[in-house]
């Protein structure tokens, strides 16, 4: 018989308690796992998701981006999303800030009701007068909202320039008829005095000149307004406008003791219109005479300057205040109304020489300091085919009355031509 088997150290069964336990960290160890592993899925899923659409509808940011007026989308928090680069310009848009708080009460009233609204705004800068602008607002999409703006500044002071002009030509007009009509009444009581009646009479032709240079200047100024290029144009020559200019004024001159000095380079030609070039550098050299002191001196000079030639009215008059010298090109615009009766000018001269100019293709220029004097410079586009003339040979016997006499109008009729010119406001 066999003997009895040696007992084995693995013959010793576990205890059901660390079966339970060692089950229990299996489990524990398997269900943490499952765990990770599904964290783990559900953020490489977030990674993935499908991407969102786009902000802005498709071709949005490409029209604002060649948009010339103003434009902004915001979302729904105000946060400006894209806007136009005159947006930026005109100070609507900082950053993505709204900075017009009447715009944005505007955009919040379409976001709420998605109604589209315009209206106008008045819009104050920092310097300047404040901007005129229409906005109109209107949703885009769901979420977005579109603010489209307008500057009317420009139209603005056209409407009100349009309005002065009536309202001034209304009162230039009903002055001389005014003074005609009590004229009239003034001969009609002293009938019986000859040399009342003639006195009386030669006022009312004053008055009717007037009324007559003021309709013509109207009419010269509705031609020349819309800046239209000359339909035949010919060779202008600067000589013969110097001149002519220079011998219109020297009666003028000479009863105030004024120095006429026409120098510069001769042979100068322009092409355009001479009547219009002639009355333009005439109004500047009739201005500079009416408002120079006496013993004093005017010259005016001409000279080519690259492809242009320059026509300069030089005075040592009573100048322009610096605040007033953007506006003396304005129709009816008068530093000094009461001294500007006295000349008995319309008040529409220099408006005609800037639009000569702009006719021609040239600009005026003004430099004036008050108390010592102007000096206005037309510069228009040099004739094509113009030859080289003499450089800076004087003119100065234009005005020292040799050759004058002898162009000079008659006499009595030189009141009349003169005033038919515009002195400076």
């Amino acid at each position: 018989m066999p003997g009895p088997r040696r007992a084995s150290p693995y013959d010793h069964s576990v205890e059901p308690t660390t079966q339970a336990f060692l089950a229990a960290l299996l489990g524990a160890l398997v269900a943490g796992g499952a765990m990770l592993a599904w964290h783990l899925s559900d953020r490489q899923q977030g990674r993935y998701t499908q991407p969102e659409e786009p902000i802005l509808p498709p071709g949005v940011a490409a029209v604002l981006s060649v948009l010339r007026s103003s434009a902004v989308v915001v979302d729904e928090s105000d946060v400006v999303l894209k806007a136009s680069a005159p947006a930026f310009a005109m100070g609507f848009v900082r950053g993505s800030t709204l900075l017009s708080e009447e715009l944005g009460d505007l955009i919040r009233q379409v976001r709420r009701d998605g109604q589209i609204r315009e209206t106008e705004l008045i819009v104050p800068r920092s310097s300047g007068s404040p901007r005129h602008v229409t906005a109109r607002v209107a949703p885009l999409g769901s979420r977005l909202v579109l603010a489209l703006v307008e500057d009317r500044t420009r139209e603005r002071q056209l409407d009100a320039v349009r309005r002065d002009f009536v309202a001034n030509v209304s009162h230039e007009l009903k002055t001389p008829i005014g003074a005609i009509r009590l004229l009239s009444e003034a001969v009609q009581d002293a009938s019986d005095d000859p040399a009342a009646v003639y006195r009386f009479a030669s006022r009312m032709l004053t008055e009717s000149d007037r009324l007559s240079r003021l309709i013509q200047q109207i009419i010269e100024l509705s031609r020349l307004q819309g800046d239209e290029p000359l339909e035949s144009p010919t060779p202008v020559s600067i000589d013969d406008v110097v001149a002519s200019a220079v011998d219109f004024v020297d009666m003028n001159a000479g009863a105030k003791d004024i120095t006429l000095i026409a120098e510069g380079e001769e042979g100068l030609k322009v092409l355009g219109s001479e009547k219009q070039v002639g009355a333009a550098v005439s109004n500047l050299v009739a201005n500079a005479v009416a408002y120079s002191e006496p013993n004093s001196r005017v010259v005016v000079t001409r000279k080519r300057v690259g492809t242009t030639v320059e026509i300069s009215v030089i005075d040592q008059g009573i100048g322009i205040p610096e605040a007033e010298v953007e506006r003396i090109f304005e129709r009816f615009y008068r530093v000094d109304p009461a001294r500007h009766r006295s000349t008995g000018g319309t008040g529409l001269g220099l408006s005609i020489v800037k639009h000569v100019a702009a006719t021609h293709g040239g600009e005026v220029r003004v430099w004036s300091v008050e108390g010592q004097g102007s000096t206005f410079t037309i510069s228009l586009p040099q004739h094509p085919l113009h030859h080289e003339g003499s450089a800076f040979q004087g003119l100065a016997s234009l005005a020292s009355g040799a050759d004058s006499a002898r162009h000079r109008p008659d006499p009595t009729n030189i009141q009349h031509d003169q005033e038919d010119q515009e002195e400076r406001p």
